[in-house]
């Protein structure tokens, strides 16, 4: 097919080519997507529909030239040998089958052209677009009819222009008639394929193809159909050649053709064709070719595609397993249909598929189900997203039903539906009685208590009555495993020992990275990042978050990227970047209220306090911070609440709200072995009663950088205000240090307003920026921080932090002083 009209996409592919990186071309059938990739040089693969239920098949397409696994790390070749059935093992992920896959086409500095992606296995899919979401090295140029991976750049192909269109049909066919070249360029629309095709007979571009392979002999038709079905070219296709179907090699000219063929045979021809192609020594297409060749039930080939599925599952195509268990259970006795469609949907709920789950679980309902059977169809849906989603089953039924399963002796799926309760209790609130039931339940379960799993379970569930327990067996030492150090890493984020939550987290990562767990690793770094941020240490929280909002994107967490954000919104706030944090909080808000999940909310909250202390409004920090406790507010979380005491009591003592506080505090105030409760309820205590004994024992204890640089900070400016200004300089100084050291800019220059306010430097000791000196002239001439936004573009929360650094560079504290300093600052200048 002439590419006319296609300078412009030809001229961006070939500097992609150049340069390296990915694309996806879409449009509609016929627009010119194989047209366009077949005239670049590079390997090209074809997704066939019949081999999309062969996992990984479209991969093995896409490698097959650059296949030399001596290269690979023993891991990674180990991954691709078991996809490609090569060698047995366990199922990797897909995700470290992508980064085998992007380590081979970057070594080879690959130029890859896939066509008709839509049509490729699921798993295949997957790979590529982990692949193409990464590949700098390499080229990939993948044509589909819609987008089948998301972030990567798309090139939309569009029906030709009408003169381009005008040209492409002159050159195909330059002896049509008026009238018949008319109607041609109606029905064709601009679609190139159309335009080449339609002048030689046809109304339509499907009529057209169809008819040709009619006129066809009968043995001629049938060849090409059981090619369309996966079979090989048959060797004389010269009626085809000639009919324009296939070119000389017994290939089809375009893809749209190979379908064409399909739709256009009878119900019995495609079933014979499938018949001759079962004769074949490859088992799993043997089934696949006998489920189509069969015309009743047949409990034979469904057995065959039961197997199937568990070569699939081997090889890590749960898509695949699936297809095959789905497709078994409609052709097999209706006595195994309920456990087939429960397998299959076991295997999406695992993959994260929840459309397939709801979609098969509806053909479940009526079938006569088994205890078991039963148990598992009503805690399916509640596998996503932690069970946060409406519509799943409510905590307190689930906890009842993993006790009745394991009773009745399955522990594994009793242990699995409990642990989906736990998570719950994370998400959502179910109550004080429901958790008491579901701890009750917990400790009747035939498991160690120090399990892991256990341990996590209990910080969910009860992290207030077994926080000390938890700790505990916390710091018992750390396993081999990731995911158990995953795990524990975030059971330590529950109990407030951010410092174990980190050291688990980070644990966990490289193992995670190695196998390929990105919907682990995307936890670990959330819950890295967020335990990081409470302790100060933004620097390294800030890539965590940010990776962490980039997989939990790509692996389909909602709530993990809800978190993250609210993370990044919290870092933003504690660095002085006011407008970036309510940016990222309304992201994460919007994304915590489509389903109450309240970790994500209460961070948002929490951000939101920290931007209001760092502009001076307290009441609205106090505010932001109050709906954390309060149980009536979707923002509240009976875990997270106990770690945010230092916003809510300072926004407190600021804003006139301190007997509120006090009351909060008393409700909290205990002994606990939680560091990061413990270091708060020690802030609290001493900034509420103002005693300089509480100040010391804070500062005396043992507790964060972070915490002891806002005892320092408090601790100075109370001194200073008691007149004992000597006292108070070396706290101030420790913590400006401290905060600047951090990252923290507000903060370290509140704790040098108050070094310069306790003697150390006045009448200012800083020079104004242009701007700082701009927006100081028009505060003078009375403009309000809004006037003054509007003229510089800002908000007027950006111009109160500017005039909150600008009043102690100029040692004043009112505007109305403004005038006259600024004289006094222009002769200094001068």
């Amino acid at each position: 097919m002439s590419l006319v009209g296609r300078e412009r996409e030809r001229e961006r592919l070939a500097a992609l080519v150049a340069s390296g990186g990915s694309l996806l071309v879409v449009g509609e059938p016929g627009v010119g997507k194989s047209a366009l990739l077949r005239s670049f040089d590079g390997h090209l693969a074809v997704g066939v529909e019949a081999e999309q239920d062969l996992p990984y098949s479209g991969l093995h397409q896409v490698l097959h030239p650059f296949l030399d696994l001596s290269t690979l790390s023993s891991v990674r070749r180990a991954a691709l040998e078991v996809v490609f059935g090569l060698a047995d093992g366990a199922a990797p992920s897909v995700h470290l089958v992508g980064l085998a896959a992007l380590e081979l086409l970057s070594a080879a500095h690959a130029v890859v052209l896939v066509d008709d992606a839509h049509w490729l296995d699921r798993a295949s899919q997957d790979v590529l677009g982990f692949v193409a979401r990464r590949l700098s090295g390499a080229t990939l140029i993948v044509a589909a009819r819609t987008p089948v991976f998301a972030g990567v750049p798309v090139l939309s192909l569009e029906p030709l222009a009408p003169a381009d269109a005008h040209a492409l049909l002159t050159a195909v066919a330059p002896e049509l008639d008026t009238e018949r070249r008319e109607h041609v360029l109606a029905q064709a629309a601009g679609n190139p394929l159309a335009l080449t095709e339609l002048p030689f007979g046809g109304t339509s571009l499907e009529e057209t193809l169809a008819a040709r392979a009619a006129t066809l002999p009968a043995d001629v038709r049938m060849a090409l159909l059981m090619t369309a079905l996966g079979g090989p070219p048959a060797d004389d296709l010269a009626p085809a050649v000639e009919a324009r179907l296939v070119d000389r090699n017994g290939e089809f000219r375009h893809p749209l053709i190979r379908s064409a063929i399909v739709q256009a045979a009878s119900a019995g021809e495609r079933r014979e064709a499938h018949r001759r192609l079962a004769a074949t020594d490859e088992p799993d297409r043997r089934a696949w070719h006998l489920a189509g060749a069969a015309s009743g039930t047949d409990e034979t080939v469904a057995c065959l595609l039961e197997q199937t599925a568990d070569r699939a599952l081997r090889r890590g195509g749960a898509a695949a397993a699936v297809s095959a268990l789905e497709r078994a259970a409609r052709l097999g006795d209706s006595g195994e249909r309920a456990r087939r469609l429960l397998r299959a949907a076991e295997l999406s709920a695992e993959a994260g598929n929840r459309d397939d789950v709801e979609r098969i679980l509806r053909e479940v309902r009526g079938l006569g189900l088994t205890p078991r059977q039963r148990a598992l169809a009503t805690w399916l849906p509640s596998a996503f997203d932690d069970g946060v989603e409406d519509g799943a089953a409510g905590p307190g039924e689930l906890a009842g039903l993993a006790e009745a399963v394991v009773v009745d002796g399955d522990a594994e799926l009793g242990m699995r539906i409990f642990w989906s309760v736990a998570m719950r209790c994370f998400w959502v609130e179910p109550g004080t009685a429901a958790r008491q039931r579901i701890s009750s339940v917990g400790a009747r379960l035939p498991i160690d208590p120090g399990d892991p799993h256990m341990v996590a379970m209990a910080a969910y569930v009860s992290p207030v009555e077994q926080g000390d327990a938890v700790i505990t067996a916390l710091r018992s030492g750390t396993p081999d495993d990731p995911a158990t150090c995953r795990l524990l890493g975030s059971a330590a984020l529950q109990v407030g020992a951010f410092e174990e939550s980190v050291r688990f987290s980070v644990a966990a990562q490289r193992g995670l990275r190695a196998q390929g767990q990105f919907g682990l690793l995307t936890r670990a770094l959330a819950v890295e990042a967020w335990s990081r941020t409470r302790l100060g240490d933004i620097a390294a929280a800030e890539p965590a978050a940010a990776e962490a909002a980039a997989l939990a994107e790509e692996t389909r967490q909602p709530y993990m990227r809800g978190l993250a954000a609210a993370v990044q919104a919290e870092i933003a706030a504690l660095k002085g970047d006011y407008d970036e944090a309510a940016a990222k909080a309304a992201e994460a808000e919007r994304i915590g209220l489509a389903a109450g999940a309240r970790p994500v909310l209460a961070t948002v909250q929490l951000a939101r306090s920290l931007a209001a202390l760092g502009e001076g409004r307290y009441a609205d920090a106090f505010a932001a911070v109050r709906r954390i406790h309060d149980p009536a507010d979707p923002a509240h979380q009976l875990a997270l609440r106990r770690y945010v005491l230092p916003e809510l009591v300072e926004a407190a003592t600021r804003s006139g709200n301190a007997d509120e506080a006090r009351k909060i505090v008393e409700e909290l105030d205990t002994a606990t072995s939680s560091p990061a409760l413990a270091a708060g309820l020690r802030y609290a205590r001493a900034l509420l009663e103002e005693d300089e004994a509480l100040f010391t024992a804070a500062l005396e204890a043992k507790s964060s950088r972070w915490d002891r640089a806002r005892v320092q900070l408090a601790f100075g400016a109370w001194l200073r205000r008691q007149r004992r200004a000597a006292q108070a300089r070396p706290h101030l100084k420790a913590a400006a240090e401290a905060f600047e050291a951090f990252g923290t800019r507000d903060w370290a220059e509140r704790a040098r307003e108050e070094l310069r306010a306790s003697g150390e430097s006045r009448n200012g000791n800083g020079d104004l920026t242009e701007h700082e000196l701009t927006i100081a002239r028009m505060a003078a001439d009375g403009l309000t921080n809004k006037e003054i936004g509007e003229r510089l573009h800002l908000s007027h929360r950006t111009v109160s932090t500017h005039l909150h650094r600008i009043f102690p560079k100029l040692g004043v504290t009112a505007r109305s002083e403004l005038r006259e300093a600024l004289m006094t600052y222009a002769g200094t200048v001068t």
